[in-house]
C-alpha cells in the first residue's frame, strides 16, 4: 500500500508538454503587456502632470462675477429708504 505522493507520476506526452508550453507562453505575454501598459500610463500621467489648462483666473486677479458681486454690494449700501 502505496500513498498518492508515493507513487509514480504518468510522463507526460509531448502533446501535453506542448500545450502546457502554449500556455505558460499566452499567459507570460498577456502578463509582460498589461505590465507594459501600466509603466506607459505612469510615464505619461508623469511628463504630463499639470499641465492641463483651466480658465479660471488666477489668484492675483478678481474675477466678473467678484467684481459685479462687490458692486451690487456697494450700491446697496448707498441705497437708503425712507418711510
Amino acid at each position: 500500500m502505496t500513498t498518492p505522493i508515493l507513487q509514480p507520476t504518468e510522463a507526460l506526452s509531448p502533446e501535453d508538454g506542448a500545450s502546457t508550453a502554449l500556455i505558460a507562453v499566452v499567459i507570460t505575454m498577456v502578463f509582460l503587456t498589461l505590465l507594459s501598459v501600466v509603466i506607459l500610463i505612469f510615464f505619461y500621467l508623469y511628463k504630463n502632470k499639470g499641465s492641463y489648462v483651466t480658465y479660471e483666473p488666477t489668484e492675483g486677479e478678481p474675477s466678473a462675477i467678484v467684481q459685479m458681486e462687490s458692486d451690487l454690494a456697494k450700491g446697496r449700501e448707498k441705497e437708503e429708504y425712507f418711510i
